[in-house]
């Protein structure tokens, strides 16, 4: 968070019911809020799912039957080329790029005050992994346009996803797209991608036939990556196979924050029914429980990153879900976009 100490942490398959791709009609586009839906936009068909799970970490449990109606979203997360489009036109400077406000960060020392954002630091070995702050380091003059710090630059990276925006940063875009973010159920539904119940968003195995079907982390995390997969940090989007409905990278790569206010599932989940189209919590109860005097609200991520690994982080799962507070940017955080057709 910023002006803090505080770095994010890393907290033969049957088709789901009433799934299907078939895009609507020309008419039923119109009907979408007049936008223009786009070929770089899938049409995923309202049904009821399973989601969460009961199988791994705490927050993704329990596992809970949702009815989602449905939606258009974007085939890749937002690229670089992508947010340089809207940063041209209308000349916007992202929270990483401007200094913090003292008054939001009462007691905070000035360099933590100083434009900057979340980058990952490779340990030279083994390390305490109880604390994230080994490899976490938050970097003065690392933002969306100099993504590893400011001796870095975009050089190569136009087709990579954009990284180190904030929550406000997205809504800045979405506002300009007129697009929205996925609910946390929405992108959940997407990234199954037709499987019911699968491990991964395209099976259980996690390389079938020795084949990578994400940008994660292979080796020792945090100071060893052996690059099995090619890439050491993010990755051209599309550069791994789609999933069922024809979206790539909806795991690994990047993060990809969701519209909800972060919550236990158990919340949002009935023991009798369905839940139709849940939006997650309140912004008041998604606070950090670990840190009550850093009283900063959190939104659900999606889809775990470059950075998950077997030996750490196993989020590369479409039920996979952290908490992510609204005013950090980070190196392995993006977004996608999503239209709701018209009530």
């Amino acid at each position: 968070m910023r002006g803090t100490t505080v770095a994010p942490l890393p907290i033969d398959m049957p088709l789901l019911n009433e799934q299907t791709t078939t895009m609507p009609s020309a008419r039923e586009a119109v009907g979408a809020r007049q936008r223009d839906v786009t070929d770089e936009m899938v049409w995923i068909a309202g049904g009821t799912f399973r989601m969460g799970s009961d199988n791994h970490y705490a927050e993704e449990a329990p596992a809970h039957d949702v009815k989602v109606d449905g939606f258009y979203i974007e085939r890749h997360p937002v690229t670089n080329a992508q947010f340089e489009q809207f940063v041209h036109a209308t000349s916007y400077v992202t929270l990483a790029e401007r200094p913090a406000n003292p008054d939001d960060y009462p007691g905070a020392e000035v360099e933590l005050l100083e434009p900057a954002s979340v980058v990952f630091q490779p340990t030279s070995g083994p390390v305490d992994m109880r604390n994230p702050y080994n490899w976490w380091k938050y970097v003065s003059g690392a933002n969306w346009r100099h993504p590893y710090g400011p001796d870095s630059s975009l050089d190569g990276l136009s087709q990579h996803p954009v990284v180190h925006v904030a929550y406000e940063d997205v809504v800045a875009y979405l506002r300009w797209a007129d697009k929205t973010l996925p609910s946390e159920a929405e992108w959940e539904l997407a990234a199954r991608g037709g499987l019911a119940g699968a491990e991964y968003v395209w099976g259980d195995a996690f390389t079938p036939d020795g084949v990578f079907m994400a940008n994660t982390w292979q080796g020792d995390f945090p100071s060893s990556n052996s690059l099995e997969d090619g890439y050491a940090a993010t990755s051209p989007v599309g550069s791994f196979p789609p999933n069922g409905f024809g979206l790539y990278d909806m795991v690994g790569n990047v993060w990809e924050w969701t519209n909800d206010w972060y919550q236990a599932h158990a919340r949002n989940s009935s023991a009798c029914c369905e839940t139709r189209n849940p939006r997650g919590g309140a912004a008041d109860s998604s606070y950090d429980p670990r840190t009550p005097h850093v009283r900063i609200p959190r939104k659900v991520i999606k889809g775990g990153s470059f950075l998950c690994a077997p030996s750490y982080c196993r989020r590369y799962r479409p039920a996979a879900r952290m908490a992510q507070p609204v005013d950090t940017s980070a190196c392995h955080v993006g977004f996608r976009c999503v239209v709701r057709p018209a009530a």
